[in-house]
Order: structure tokens, then sequence, then C-alpha cells
């Protein structure tokens, strides 16, 4: 793959994620179900890392995290790092471990939303913001809610690679 093929693979993914940026900020983040929004770029970037492999989901994770910083409230720069680690292992899992088809995507991405929900309890409870049965009744809904989109996203991303490959003959 030569250097433009490098580039123009990775802007056609970087485009394919701004309508998921969309609808995670202005559209299903003004209309909550059971009081939560969904996380939709945790799992763009799980599906980018199925699909691309480990390193590839490492660098695109790393992107997605710093775009989630800015996105989410309090993150306090934590999933610009925990996204990177997270992406790289779903990658390795679905190169070596599962498949890289839906159901490997939809096993990652609830994998990564538990461990990024978990990171928000733990530190909610450390500092005692709320109690456990306040934090999972918000969690486990957002993580349900979350996992829905897995069935749009994949697809989308999987189609976007297909163009990707036709147009680049990789």
């Amino acid at each position: 793959m030569t250097r433009q093929d490098f580039i123009l693979k990775w802007l056609f993914y970087a485009l394919a994620l701004l309508p998921v940026w969309w609808m995670d900020t202005f559209v299903l983040g003004r209309f909550p179900v059971l009081g939560v929004a969904p996380m939709l770029l945790p799992v763009a970037a799980v599906a980018v890392a199925v699909l691309e492999g480990a390193l590839a989901g490492a660098g695109f994770g790393l992107a997605v995290g710093v775009l989630c910083d800015a996105v989410y409230f309090g993150t306090r720069g934590a999933m610009t790092l925990g996204l990177c680690l997270l992406c790289c292992a779903c990658g390795a899992a679905a190169q070596y471990a599962l498949n890289q088809g839906f159901w490997g995507c939809l096993l990652c991405s609830a994998a990564v939303l538990a461990v990024i929900d978990a990171g928000r309890i733990l530190l909610r409870l450390f500092t005692g913001a709320a109690s456990l049965p306040a934090l999972l009744e918000v969690a486990v809904p957002e993580i349900l809610w979350s996992l829905c989109f897995v069935a749009v996203i994949y697809p989308w991303f999987r189609w976007v690679r297909g163009r990707i490959v036709r147009l680049l003959r990789l």
C-alpha cells in the first residue's frame, strides 16, 4: 500500500465516522431512552478495530478516543488511552480468537462498553458521588441501548471498508 493509499483509507474511515458522531452528539443525545443516551463513538472504534486488526484498531481507537474526550462529559482524558488499548485488544481478539464478523463486533463492543462503564462506576464509587445501585441503573441501560446500534454501525463500516478495498484495489 502506498502512502497515498494509506492516507485515503484513513480519510474515508474518518469521513464515515462523521455521521456516527453527528447521530451521537446531535440526535440521540437529545432524546434519551430510559434516561440514557447511547455511546456510539466507542462502538464505531470497535467496529473498525474488528475489521482492520490490532495495530490499525489501536490507531483508530486513539483518534476516536480524542474525539470522545471532547464530546463526552467528565472523561478527563481517559478515553484517549482507554480506547486505544481496548481497540487494540479487540482487533487482536477478532483477528486471532473470534471472527471479524458481526458477532465478533457485538461481543467486543459489549466488552468495551462494560469496561468503560465499570471505570466510570469505580470512579464515582471512589469519590462517593453515588451508590452502586444508582450507578448500575444508568450503566446497564446505557450499555444495552448502545449495543442496539452495533446492528447499524458495523454494516456501515464494513460497507465503507469494501468500498476502500475496491477503490484502492488492496
